[in-house]
């Protein structure tokens, strides 16, 4: 329970304590409005308070994910077979069309310069 009172989650829980306080402060305000005559706050009134429940729920889950060593999932998941059909069919096509083949290497090259640059 210790990793818990790091500064990090100290953090989280103090924003999720400041947010539901927030959204549960507006949907008051709301409804103050609505007893007031604004038919509109109504729907303001409920909304409000749904925010309030999500953070909960979110702040719920994100204690859970740490409890049980849920770690996110990398971005992006390349298969090795997957690098290897690629291999392959860029080998057939520089073999059928060797002009075609130094052309798509000229322009990856420009890619990853460009990518440098920015």
């Amino acid at each position: 329970m210790r990793r818990f009172l790091t500064p990090g989650w100290l953090g989280l829980h103090a924003l999720a304590l400041v947010l539901c306080g927030a959204f549960l402060g507006f949907g008051w305000w709301q409804f103050d409005r609505a007893q007031g005559g604004n038919d509109r706050s109504w729907a303001y009134t409920f909304e409000w308070p749904i925010f309030a429940i999500f953070v909960i729920v979110m702040w719920v889950k994100m204690i859970r994910d740490e409890r049980a060593g849920v770690r996110p999932a990398p971005r992006t998941i390349e298969e090795p077979a997957e690098a290897e059909v690629k291999r392959e069919i860029i080998r057939q096509q520089e073999e059928a069309d060797p002009a075609l083949a130094a052309y798509n290497r000229y322009l990856a090259r420009l890619n990853s310069e460009s990518r440098g640059r920015g």
